[in-house]
């Protein structure tokens, strides 16, 4: 063994994220600012690293991971738990709502929040700052991916009706605040999407709402809501630009999951509600119905033809991708929340 650490590359995928793969194992280290996360399969090579680091720069060796850049990380035979109930104390202590009560789902169904209606926020900085905790809350919790989108939408002039819609979800928060994000150790390393759109549903522009969540074996790795650049002239466009936007996050996945020396299994599968959307992926010469389509929405057309990717008809109700692309009601939020692992009782193992 040298007695220095060397051969790390950066990788192309995460800038974030430096690699070692030598012949005793492989050792990953994700840095932030003056954080830094080493794991990997050589313990050896890890303990020659801090060493050397502790010596260049005086580093303290917090052990196993139990909090991480308000992340708290809980280690079982079972598998990983990861919370921000810390996160979640401190905003409902600064927001005041300690004693609110709880809130059964984060924005209710029909709620329609306007530019232009009600009075102007006296302090918008606070309304920001409570939507950009909300977003940081996201890391954990991807039942907050709709609201969080929705919200960022009036940052620059937030209103009155704006502020009681953030301060409905802390109540929700509140009610959930215990809730954990479920990563099982029995699983296999097989990646499945699934990618939604809410078509025209955005009120000041008509263009689409894209959600996707992206598995890896029974655990979610990705998740994200996100409106759609141009307006799409049918149901069946705006799920296509869908799958060619999830597409993309998958490629990106097996990027990293080869800088983990994790090799994907193709294809991977990937799930939509929309039969029409499947076929103009499917068909290359489809052509009266997506020659107004940019080039790059057929970017999933080209993954399937590679082997990359393959389409699969998933019903609308066991659509996991639907929680992130619109308010739903109590029973159906829940739902789906539990099928992307979270638990909502700390107490609960299985996240089925």
């Amino acid at each position: 063994m040298p007695d220095h650490p060397e051969g790390f590359t950066q990788s192309k995928h995460d800038y974030s994220l430096f690699i070692r793969d030598a012949k005793e194992g492989v050792t990953l280290v994700l840095v932030y600012v003056d954080d830094l996360l080493i794991t990997g399969s050589d313990a050896s090579f890890a303990t020659l690293l801090k060493r050397v680091l502790d010596e260049a720069f005086t580093i303290k060796d917090l052990g196993q991971i139990k909090y991480f850049l308000g992340l708290e990380v809980n280690r079982t035979e079972a598998g990983i738990f990861l919370s921000q109930h810390k996160y979640i104390s401190d905003i409902l202590k600064d927001t005041g709502m300690e004693n609110a009560k709880p809130a059964p789902f984060p924005l209710p169904k029909g709620l329609h929040l306007s530019v232009d209606e009600g009075e102007l926020l006296l302090e918008p900085e606070v309304y920001r700052r409570l939507i950009g905790r909300m977003l940081y809350l996201n890391l954990t919790r991807p039942d907050l991916s709709y609201v969080v989108q929705h919200l960022s939408q009036f940052l620059s002039a937030p209103r009155e009706p704006h502020m009681q819609a953030a301060k409905h979800v802390v109540r929700y928060l509140k009610g959930t605040a215990r809730a954990t994000l479920f990563y099982s150790a029995q699983t296999d390393l097989q990646l499945r999407a699934y990618c939604d759109a809410d078509w025209g549903s955005c009120q000041f522009s008509c263009r689409s709402l894209t959600g996707h969540c992206v598995f890896l074996g029974k655990s979610v790795v990705s998740w994200k809501t996100k409106k759609q650049r141009t307006v799409s002239k049918s149901s069946a466009e705006s799920e296509y630009r869908s799958m060619s936007y999830t597409a993309g996050e998958v490629v990106w996945l097996i990027g990293i999951l080869q800088d983990f020396q994790v090799q994907v299994q193709l294809p991977v599968q990937l799930n939509c509600d929309n039969k029409a959307a499947q076929h103009i992926a499917a068909n290359p010469v489809f052509h009266e119905r997506t020659k107004h389509l940019n080039i790059d929405c057929h970017y999933v057309r080209e993954k399937i033809q590679e082997g990359l990717l393959r389409t699969e008809y998933v019903r609308s109700d066991q659509q996991l991708a639907d929680l992130m692309t619109k308010p739903l009601g109590h029973d159906q939020h829940f739902f789906l929340s539990s099928k992307l692992g979270l638990l909502f009782e700390p107490s609960q193992a299985n996240p089925s």
